[in-house]
């Protein structure tokens, strides 16, 4: 998962891209970039961490330019390595520069193909540089010393034909302009935005969110669509195209956690998806005729969800649960022990609202079980007589292919076990999960026109065909001893068991 961003402006762009990558730090907390072009010459600046981190007055006043994009990163899969994080960089044709936030599933063919057909050499690991070296490839071969719009739209309909899997992108092209795209089942967003300016005319944005706008004074234009490419040339004219078929399938799980719920992705509220959410799972916990005193919610993704499900049970909301704001997202945290460690440091319970209580916890998703153990734990210290747990999703059983790192299947609490064994697991009194069809409809009330949504975390149904049962158990394999350290490929099925608590 990752924030990009990129600005076309008639002044300096790099105050604002750092703005607006503030308001997508939610996306990425490992590390960050900005790229700026000036007409002259790129200017590049990342590293690893938050971006207050990353970036100093000394090195934000190096990056000029009216033209920027920017990134922030957390590892789609796998050991993250300083050398992929983002913008990247190629000087041929043109001088290309991109950011991309997804996961490439044809990552093998294209690697041979880069190297071997387009003699193109690989510094890094990265989807991301493969995607960049197949854009560059195919505009090198239109042959143009001046690249127009419908040259590149050429291009990147070649590049629909190549690569597979999820893919927002933003990027710039030396002496032409900004670009941006998304791959043909629209499964990571991307939003372009646009500011009146009186005196020079238009200003573009595109971004992950449309809250990245909010603070910079763009007004939301609309998402671009599956298999749509823009290109803003650098007197500021904007041009679409349609390049391939949409086949609508956005990721649902980012409605569920991974946006911030003051964002509208693809014209879905987030907020009002998470409280529709809630509602409908109140009507399941309604007929469990369970007795509830209190509903509190996980802060920050859940609160909208349990707001909307108390209003619908006409049960008290209140904060019980007190979050440390300078701990990262525990979700997608590299390693089990860091995991456990910092959900104690994360949250802190409000005894007065839990004392003596039936308590119900509203979380947005349980994972491998670590967290909802934890906090159940907490909330029986405080005092609470009983405590339910509720799923704004449904039982997540698969790994994201398209740009989340989640664990394997094997990691995943509810893989063997069932709800029942999961509650005895976790230690609640009962569990509620989300179902399919009601979370489907919540989100999908917000926009009907789409009536398709990525949920293979937890339907297994993953709407690009390249991924196999067989493709998923080699991946299982590779992900379970690159989190061991081996390298030897020899190991049994014992030997990549987790330690699930």
């Amino acid at each position: 998962m990752c924030g990009i961003i990129g600005i076309t402006s008639n002044s300096p762009v790099v105050q604002e891209i750092y703005d607006g990558l503030i308001m997508l730090q939610h996306r990425g907390q490992d590390a960050a970039g900005i790229l700026t072009y000036d007409m002259q010459q790129f200017h590049l600046h990342k590293g690893d961490g938050l971006l207050r981190d990353i970036f100093d007055e000394k090195n934000i006043t190096e990056l000029k330019g009216n033209f920027g994009i920017g990134h922030v990163r957390y590892p789609t899969a796998g050991i993250y390595s300083s050398s992929e994080s983002q913008p990247f960089l190629t000087t041929c044709p043109f001088g290309i520069t991109i950011v991309h936030n997804g996961n490439l599933t044809n990552t093998k063919k294209l690697k041979k193909e880069i190297i071997e057909k387009n003699i193109r050499y690989l510094n890094t690991k990265s989807d991301s540089e493969l995607l960049l070296n197949v854009l560059a490839d195919e505009i090198l071969n239109l042959k143009k010393l001046e690249l127009k719009a419908d040259n590149f739209f050429t291009a990147l309909t070649k590049l629909y034909k190549r690569i597979s899997g999820a893919y927002a992108v933003v990027g710039l092209i030396a002496n032409h302009g900004l670009f941006a795209f998304r791959d043909p089942h629209g499964i990571r967003p991307l939003i372009l935005g646009v500011r009146e300016n009186l005196v020079t005319g238009k200003e573009y944005a595109v971004a992950s969110e449309s809250v990245a706008f909010d603070a910079l004074g763009f007004t939301k234009v609309g998402d671009i669509k599956p298999g749509e490419g823009i290109f803003i040339d650098k007197h500021f004219n904007l041009h679409r195209k349609q390049c391939v078929p949409s086949k609508w399938a956005p990721c649902i799980f980012e409605y569920v956690y991974l946006a911030r719920p003051d964002s509208m992705i693809d014209d879905i509220s987030v907020y009002k998806a998470r409280y529709r959410m809630g509602q409908k799972l109140a009507r399941k916990i309604r007929e469990a005729k369970v007795e509830i005193d209190v509903v509190i919610p996980v802060p920050d993704s859940s609160r909208s969800a349990a707001l909307g499900l108390a209003d619908e049970l006409g049960v008290k909301y209140r904060e019980g649960l007190v979050k440390n704001r300078y701990i990262g997202r525990t979700f997608i945290m590299p390693g089990q022990k860091v995991r456990q460690k910092s959900v104690r440091y994360k949250l802190n319970p409000i005894e007065l609202e839990i004392r003596k209580k039936n308590v119900l916890i509203v979380d947005d998703s349980i994972v491998r079980g670590n967290t909802s153990k934890k906090i159940i734990e907490m909330i029986r210290a405080a005092g609470a007589k009983k405590v339910y747990i509720a799923s704004s999703a449904p039982a997540l059983r698969n790994p994201c292919m398209y740009g989340v790192d989640m664990p394997t299947r094997r990691e995943f609490i509810a893989h063997n076990l069932n709800s029942e064994e999961i509650t005895k697991a976790i230690g609640a009194d009962m569990l509620f999960y989300q179902d399919l069809e009601d979370l489907q409809s919540a989100v999908s009330e917000g926009n009907p026109d789409i009536t398709n949504f990525c949920m293979a975390c937890m339907d297994g149904k993953y709407p690009t065909p390249e991924i196999t049962e067989e493709l998923l158990t080699e991946i299982d394999t590779d992900r379970s001893m690159e989190k061991m350290g081996i390298e030897n490929e020899t190991w049994t099925e014992s030997d990549l068991q987790p330690n699930l608590l």
